[in-house]
């Protein structure tokens, strides 16, 4: 099974369109063509499962285009989307700011997905995907070190509860890479699907391993990637995995 993670910037790219003399207009304007490259470059990896981060639901930046389900349709694939941020957080009312979320795209028959907050950040939905083989879980964590900490606590609890072999996907924004999620990966038995560490931010000249896929018991890894292109300010990851039988069994 082959999942591909990505954070894709609201489709806004990196072009000079995307480069205003006000800070932050280029997230309010977009480039709608740059959705169509994104979309291109996720069919030809042939995916079974996608995981979007910073998406667009279907804001006057995309033009009212709804882009987990524009690339969904092209890739044949069923979508789930929702909006970041807490159901009671004013950004639910803001113009734009309510369409940002994060998405699911699975082609395998979905169990249930199911959407879930943490209790602190500014970004705080948690995506839950079930399969018949796993579950895997997409976020998108806090760019405050303290909050981030709260929520990978909470993770800890999803994790250990999963009657399924587990695996987390997102943009952890963990400025410090692995060395500050190493006690949350030890806690819950975790592993980094990067073994080498590569970076995937930002995509011109990638510094930083914000950006995870981190996987359980009953999971093997058998191939994974960091593609180098820059349609967007992240790379993208692509993981290649199996499920032990006898982990169904035991589910």
């Amino acid at each position: 099974m082959r999942l591909l993670l990505y954070n894709i910037r609201y489709g806004i790219g990196l072009g000079a369109g995307s480069h205003w003399p006000v800070p932050g207009v280029g997230y309010m304007t977009g480039i709608r063509s740059n959705l169509n490259p994104i979309t291109a470059f996720i069919k030809g990896q042939d995916p079974d499962i996608v995981g979007l981060v910073e998406v667009d639901g279907g804001s006057i930046r995309s033009r009212r285009i709804n882009q987990a389900e524009t690339i969904a349709h092209a890739l044949g694939h069923y979508s789930v989307y929702q909006c970041k941020y807490g159901e009671g957080s004013l950004n639910q009312l803001l113009p734009i700011v309510r369409k940002q979320g994060n998405a699911f795209l699975a082609a395998p028959h979905v169990h249930g997905a199911r959407f879930h907050y943490f209790d602190t950040g500014i970004k705080r939905l948690i995506i839950e995907l079930e399969l018949a083989e796993c579950t895997i879980y997409l976020v998108h964590l806090s760019l405050k070190y303290r909050h981030r900490h709260a929520q990978l606590h909470a993770l800890h609890n999803f994790v250990t509860a999963s009657r399924k072999p587990v695996l987390i996907a997102g943009d952890f924004n963990t400025l410090w890479g692995t060395d500050e999620i190493f006690l949350f990966m030890k806690a819950t038995g975790l592993r980094n699907a990067n073994t080498l560490g590569l970076p995937s931010y930002p995509s011109r000249a990638p510094r930083k391993e914000l950006d995870f896929v981190l996987y359980g018991d009953g999971i093997n890894i058998t191939e994974f990637s960091i593609p180098d292109v820059q349609f967007s300010d992240h790379l993208p990851l692509i993981c290649d995995f199996r499920v032990e039988r006898n982990s169904l069994a035991a589910a």
